[in-house]
């Protein structure tokens, strides 16, 4: 019931009709062009499809005849942003379910484990996220035992903050039928205390728990996107690319689109060939709900993510002598399912952390890129430590670099305990990529990070954390400009998509969509930018959000009929 209602209310909220011939204005408003140079404008002029008419200055006289006006009342207004990289239903999902990410000890993790698992004891699995071992400086992986000591009546699966590692308890462990004799598979590995299973499961291994979980219902699936959509919204993100979109995903963006109340623009990059082919058939889906759905391109894995262990590095990891990580696909395999997918016009997005995934993602491009020639944007995700070596052929054959600017902050220090500081050089490496003429494309990889976008300009422009540490920057040549970071979310993630016709400047001709904000990220201070306050977002013209949370239809709120 609590559901439905909660849908229903969405769906009346953000189902009216969008304005027609309306202006925004007394705003300082900040765009893009298509070169990345800064057009500064106070009001915008909307048409009737909701798209951006015309942008006025000052001293220009905007028309009289409107049917509707708002008062920007001097805020910032900035293109929606956008998120190159993030996991809707994982947004949505990990509001519903139990959050370890701010945990610092193992101690309040297993505190807060045992609070969710009396909150609830309805619940047949405890199912949550959000750990890390490196945070909680606990000197090596949580084990099954550290659950077992506070709950053993119920089955516990809980993943790793990047996804890459699951950690369960001994039922859930006894559900699955993990004993001393499983043997870890391909891509995966089940790390081992003595003779028997720790209960860390890496990366391809998680799956042999993760199967057992009972699969969320349509209407809960519905829940989480109704949560993912709050949080973009209320944090200026409009459109995201959706990493791994799975046929249950598609089918709940479907039924929001179709009942009115999809509010944000969601550009799906198919999880596997398999959820590619169920979900599109036999060559990408039009753009649907006026722009706000399109199944495109597909995710495709090669490693997995250095807090684990798991990224595939051309030399042992320096913290673990024996281990160079995991390769999930060999060369002649992930070739092969790139010309897969661009055979049918798909566009492919390859996961690869470590130097030696993403030296092997970029030959794969140089393979392929003769015979599917044309404007093919091959995009590779994360992009985490690069070989110098191979840094200046990420340029060629217009290959976009996908990265998550906040990624780089949250990981500085494990990165070093990986690699040593020798091999430092590369990682992280944005100004490098656009010197060497590369592409990149801003996101945050949630809900493995917070989705607010202005940490993330923050961090690219400084190399710091929210703490300003390291003073002056980690690597600091790899710092971006001011406009280079707002790029990366906005024109840049648009042009990833293949959406930069639509989205990411607002230029005549583009969706109007845009967020009113307290702070000028041109000339804040990044502590400021940092703190930014989304006071409005408007999606197409119309308004979908304001601060504190309530949701704006286009019949309420300071729009005034003239």
């Amino acid at each position: 019931m609590k559901c439905r209602a909660y849908l229903a209310a969405a769906s009346v909220a953000l189902s009216a009709p969008a304005f027609a011939d309306g202006m925004v204005e007394n705003v300082n408003g900040i765009t893009l062009d298509k070169d990345g140079k800064v057009v500064r404008f106070s009001a915008v002029l909307i048409d009737k499809e909701g798209k951006i008419s015309q942008l006025f200055t000052s001293k220009e006289k905007a028309p009289k005849q409107l049917d509707f006006r708002h008062d920007g009342r001097g805020l910032t207004m900035l293109p929606g942003l956008i998120d190159a990289h993030g996991h809707v239903m994982g947004l949505g999902f990990a509001a519903l379910t139990l959050d370890l990410s701010g945990t610092n000890s193992l101690d309040e993790a297993q505190a807060a484990i045992k609070s969710y698992a009396a909150k609830y004891p309805e619940r047949r699995w405890i199912v949550g996220r959000g750990w890390n071992q490196e945070k909680w400086g606990l000197g090596r992986f949580p084990a099954a035992a550290d659950l077992d000591a506070i709950v053993t009546d119920r089955p516990i699966w809980l993943e790793r903050v990047d996804g890459h590692a699951g950690w369960a308890n001994s039922r859930a462990m006894e559900i699955a039928g993990i004993t001393g004799a499983t043997r870890s598979p391909p891509g995966g590995r089940i790390e081992m205390a003595g003779a028997k299973p720790s209960g860390i499961f890496v990366d391809a291994a998680s799956e042999l728990v993760s199967k057992h979980i009972p699969a969320p219902k349509p209407g809960e699936r519905d829940l989480a996107l109704a949560e993912a959509q709050k949080a973009l919204l209320s944090v200026g993100v409009t459109s995201i690319a959706d990493m791994g979109t799975s046929i249950e995903d598609w089918q709940s963006y479907r039924r929001a689109g179709d009942a009115g109340w999809l509010s944000i623009r969601i550009f799906g990059y198919a999880g596997g060939i398999d959820n590619m082919v169920a979900i599109a058939g036999p060559r990408p889906t039009p753009w649907l709900y006026d722009d706000k759905l399109r199944l495109g391109g597909v995710k495709l894995y090669l490693d997995g993510a250095l807090g684990s262990r798991g990224a595939w590095l051309k030399k042992p990891y320096a913290d673990a002598p024996g281990q160079t990580g995991l390769s999930f696909l060999a060369s002649a395999e992930i070739r092969n399912l790139m010309v897969r997918a661009s055979m049918d016009g798909f566009q492919t997005a390859v996961h690869a952390i470590g130097d030696a995934a993403n030296a092997d993602a970029i030959g794969a491009v140089e393979d392929l890129a003769e015979t599917y020639s044309g404007d093919r944007r091959w995009r590779i995700e994360h992009v985490q430590i690069v070989d110098p070596a191979d840094l200046s052929r990420l340029a060629k054959n217009g290959i976009v670099a996908s990265m998550q600017p906040v990624h780089q902050t949250s990981d500085r220090l494990m990165a070093e305990a990986r690699l040593g500081t020798e091999r430092l050089n590369g990682a992280y490496a944005w100004n490098s990529i656009l010197k060497a003429g590369g592409k990149l494309a801003f996101g945050s990889d949630t809900p493995v990070e917070a989705p607010n976008p202005f940490a993330g300009i923050a961090a690219a422009m400084t190399r710091e954390d929210d703490k300003g540490q390291p003073f002056g920057g980690w690597i600091p040549a790899e710092r971006l400009s001011r406009e280079q970071a707002l790029a990366g979310f906005t024109i840049g993630a648009a042009y990833a998509a293949f959406a930069e016709d639509k989205v990411g400047s607002l230029t005549p001709g583009h969706r109007a969509d845009f967020i009113l904000v307290d702070t000028d990220p041109l000339i804040a201070s990044p502590a400021q930018i940092r703190g930014t306050v989304v006071k409005e977002t408007w999606l197409g013209g119309r308004p979908v959000y304001q601060q504190g949370g309530a949701t704006m239809p286009a019949s309420q709120g300071d729009v005034t009929s003239r």
